[in-house]
C-alpha cells in the first residue's frame, strides 16, 4: 500500500474515533440514564411492592422496638387482603395521632421527603401506625374471657408475645364490613382499637392498610421476619363468612 494511502486511512479513523470530548459527554449520558432509571425503579418498587418505614412508638414491644427499620409488602396486602395475626402498617383513620406538626421548609426537609418518596429512606411521616391485626369483617372480638384473654368467634388466643395485661378495656364489638379490629403488642401502653370504640366499633378501614410487615431489617441483631401466630388458625371463621 502507498504511503498516501496509509495516510488517508489514518485520517479516517481519527476522523470515526470520537473526540475526548464527546466521549465524555457520551459518558455522562450513559450515568445519568443509569442513576435516572434506578430511581424511577426504586420509586415504583416503593409504590407497589414494598415499603421501610419505621416503627414510631413503644405499641408493638417486645415484638417491635421503637425505631426499629421494617419491611411492609404491600402487594401481599394488595393481592390477599389482611389475615388476622399478622402486623399490618396502616394510615391514621383520623383522629388516632396528633395533628402533625407544619412541614420544615429547609433544604435539608425537602432532600429527605425526596429521598423517602423514592424509597432510599424509611418512612417517618408520623401519620402511619404499626399494630397487629386481631379480627376482621364480621368477627365478633371480646375482651376478655375467665383467662384473661382475647376472644375471637369464641375463641381464646394465647398470645406469648403480648407484653404485660390485656384486660385494660372490656369490649365485646362486631368487626364492621370491610375493617380490621388492631391491637398493639404492648397493650398497656398502646392507644388501639380498644380506646377508639365510638367510631366504627374501634376498627380501621381495610382501604387504610398500606401493608404487611414481612421484615425487621435494623438493628442487624433483630433481623428477622414475623410469621403470624399459631394461635390464629385455631380461630373459626366469622358468622358472616360462615353465612357466605
Amino acid at each position: 500500500m502507498s504511503t498516501g494511502g496509509v495516510d488517508t486511512l489514518r485520517t479516517r479513523r481519527r476522523h470515526l474515533r470520537p473526540s475526548r470530548g464527546e466521549g465524555v459527554r457520551r459518558g455522562l449520558r450513559e450515568t445519568t440514564f443509569i442513576i435516572v432509571s434506578a430511581l424511577v425503579l426504586s420509586a415504583l418498587v416503593r409504590a407497589f411492592l414494598v415499603q421501610a418505614f419505621y416503627v414510631p412508638s413503644a405499641s408493638m414491644e417486645d415484638t417491635l422496638m421503637v425505631s426499629d427499620r421494617i419491611i411492609a409488602s404491600k402487594i401481599t396486602t394488595r393481592i390477599a387482603g389482611v389475615s388476622r395475626g399478622e402486623v399490618v402498617v396502616f394510615q391514621d383513620p383520623g383522629g388516632w395521632l396528633p395533628d402533625p406538626p407544619p412541614a420544615a421548609d429547609s433544604l435539608r426537609s425537602k432532600a429527605r421527603s425526596a429521598l423517602t418518596f423514592i424509597g432510599l429512606l424509611p418512612s417517618d411521616t408520623g401519620q402511619d401506625l404499626v399494630k397487629r391485626a386481631i379480627g376482621l369483617s364480621g368477627d365478633r372480638v371480646v375482651c376478655c374471657d375467665a383467662q384473661g384473654r382475647i376472644e375471637v368467634n369464641g375463641v381464646g388466643l394465647d398470645e406469648p408475645y403480648v407484653k404485660g395485661r390485656t384486660d385494660q378495656v372490656a369490649f365485646d364489638i362486631v368487626v364492621p364490613p370491610q375493617s380490621m379490629f388492631v391491637l398493639g403488642d404492648n397493650r398497656g401502653d398502646s392507644r388501639d382499637s380498644r380506646f377508639h370504640l365510638e367510631v366504627n366499633n374501634g376498627s380501621i378501614p381495610l382501604a387504610n392498610a398500606v401493608g404487611r410487615v414481612v421484615l425487621i431489617v435494623w438493628p442487624f441483631e433483630s433481623f428477622g421476619t414475623l410469621p403470624i401466630p399459631a394461635t390464629f388458625a385455631s380461630v373459626p371463621p366469622s358468622p358472616v363468612q360462615s353465612d357466605g
